[in-house]
C-alpha cells in the first residue's frame, strides 16, 4: 500500500522521457537516411525508362521513311532495342519492326492511312528493350502524327 501512494506522489516519472524519444527519432531518421542512400546507389536495382524520338514526328498518309531514336532516361542512345511501330488511330497494313543500330537509330518505312473523313490520326512506338540489360519501356512512347494535307 505504501508503494502505490509512494508512486502516486512520484511526479518525476516522465522526467527523462521526452528527450529520450527525440533522440531515438532523430538516430532512427538518420540511420534510415543512410540505408536508402545505399540502397539508390545499387546499380542492379535501378531500372531506366526508354523512350523513342520519331523524326518526322507530323507525317503525311502515304510511303514514308521515319527514323526513330531509341534514348534511355539521360537521353544517351540504346543500341539493340526493338522499335515497333503499329496503327492508333492511323491504320498500318503490318506492324513493322526493326532493331536499332549501335548509334541507338532505326529507319522505318511506313505507309499509314486515314479513314473516310479522318484529318488526322497517329501511329504507336513501343519498344522492346535489348535482352539482359536494365532497361524498360513502361510509360507511352512520342507517338507520330499523321496529317491529311
Amino acid at each position: 500500500m505504501r508503494a502505490l501512494e509512494r508512486f502516486r506522489s512520484d511526479d518525476r516519472a516522465i522526467e527523462g522521457l521526452p528527450i529520450r524519444l527525440v533522440i531515438a527519432l532523430v538516430v532512427g531518421v538518420a540511420s534510415l537516411s543512410v540505408m536508402m542512400n545505399m540502397l539508390s546507389g545499387v546499380g542492379g536495382l535501378s531500372v531506366s525508362e526508354l523512350d523513342a524520338k520519331p523524326s518526322p514526328e507530323v507525317v503525311s498518309p502515304g510511303p514514308t521513311e521515319v527514323e526513330i531514336a531509341v534514348v534511355d532516361a539521360e537521353g544517351e542512345p540504346v543500341a539493340d532495342a526493338t522499335v515497333v511501330v503499329r496503327s492508333a488511330t492511323a491504320r498500318l497494313a503490318e506492324v513493322r519492326t526493326a532493331t536499332t543500330d549501335e548509334d541507338g537509330t532505326v529507319t522505318v518505312s511506313v505507309d499509314p492511312k486515314l479513314g473516310p473523313n479522318q484529318e488526322e490520326g497517329t501511329l504507336e512506338i513501343d519498344i522492346k528493350p535489348p535482352a539482359g540489360s536494365e532497361f524498360a519501356d513502361e510509360r507511352e512512347n512520342t507517338r507520330i502524327l499523321v496529317v491529311d494535307d
